[in-house]
């Protein structure tokens, strides 16, 4: 018999009607895209779907999944040298889309952001009234998700460009406070516990008090439009030996950081909530480095024991604590907590240097 490619093999078992089972059983890297469904509001495509390798998605093309986690914290990873952008539910892949970033001399700014506006129609007011669609935004000086043109390559002046179908989607999952990481390598998200208040050490003790921390407390993604409940940041610089926590956009406690013992490495935890089988709280953690190809764990240890070794003092443990809330988020870099990697009075992002 003439052997066959792998992509040949998954082309012959979607005609099988085979689907379901390559979603269940084949490698990350295969998916069913859903192609273009709209090139804009008033020219609509047909719509279809394939079964084919990521790295092959052409633009406008996008694989859309919430099914395979329903609830939980959302996080977005865009991959600058994929021109793609990654979407994660409680730890889990639901979807992967064609993007477009910033051109040269108008590149979009690595680092750990977090979504501060959300408006379905928004217009720029920096270039020419232009429409952004299912804007998600990220920086106070224009940086955004929206929908957009998307030649195959980094076009826009900053902003990322998304599929329209894509956008309309994200929109409807994301919300203010969801953590996006821009990136040149990034790790898919692993799940951690950690016992008891992060940056309180490893002490099964405290359990009671952090469970008691997020009695109550929703994931952001659940709140109402009155809900006066603050969207919290938390950042530790291994640079500055220093800690942060940050609540709609402002800076409310500072504290030292111990426990690091040299370079971090640059990772975004998430809080889902309390695992009372493991007694602790549980996390879902991304690795990334602005530099395409960089080896995320060169001389930096197990980053699973990152949350474990790094401690606070304990008026910083006390802020931290009133807090807590599910969707939480802690930021870990090795740059400095300085002015000039935010985006203003109202900070959600820590770029790279």
């Amino acid at each position: 018999m003439q052997p066959i490619d792998r992509r040949t093999a998954l082309l012959r078992l979607a005609a099988l009607g085979a689907a379901p089972f390559l979603l269940a059983h084949c490698g990350s890297r295969t998916e069913v895209v859903k192609r273009a469904e709209v090139v804009n509001r008033a020219e609509a495509v047909e719509r279809t779907e394939v079964i084919k390798e990521i790295h092959t998605l052409q633009p406008g093309e996008f694989t859309w999944h919430p099914d395979r986690s329903p609830k939980g914290a959302v996080a977005v990873v865009i991959s600058l040298p994929e021109q793609m952008a990654h979407v994660y539910r409680n730890g889990v892949r639901i979807a992967v889309s064609t993007c477009s970033t910033g051109k040269s001399g108008h590149e979009t700014p690595t680092g750990v952001f977090v979504v501060l506006e959300k408006d379905k129609d928004h217009r720029s007011s920096t270039y020419n009234n232009a429409p952004m669609p299912n804007m998600n935004r990220l920086t106070w000086d224009g940086i955004a998700l929206h929908a957009g043109k998307l030649p195959g390559y980094p076009a826009s002046h900053g902003c990322v460009r998304l599929p329209m179908g894509f956008s309309e989607k994200l929109w409807t999952i994301t919300h203010v406070g969801t953590p996006v990481i821009i990136a040149g390598s990034h790790a898919d998200p692993w799940e951690l516990t950690h016992p008891g208040l992060v940056l309180a050490g490893y002490a099964e003790h405290e359990f009671e008090r952090a469970v008691a921390g997020l009695e109550g407390k929703r994931h952001p993604s659940d709140w109402d439009a009155t809900a006066e409940y603050p969207v919290t940041t938390v950042i530790a610089s291994s640079a500055d030996r220093k800690l942060e926590l940050i609540e709609n956009g402002e800076v409310v406690a500072e504290g030292r950081l111990a426990g690091a013992g040299g370079p971090l490495g640059s990772h975004v935890f998430v809080l889902n909530g309390s695992h009372a089988g493991a007694k602790g709280l549980a996390w879902h953690a991304i690795s990334h480095h602005e530099t395409a190809g960089a080896d995320l764990g060169a001389g930096r240890g197990s980053p699973d024991a990152l949350i474990t070794r790094l401690t606070a003092d304990s008026a910083f443990q006390g802020a931290v604590e009133r807090s807590l809330h599910p969707g939480l988020v802690l930021v870990v870099t090795d740059n400095p907590l300085h002015p000039d990697r935010r985006s203003g009075k109202d900070f959600v992002i820590m770029s790279s240097a």
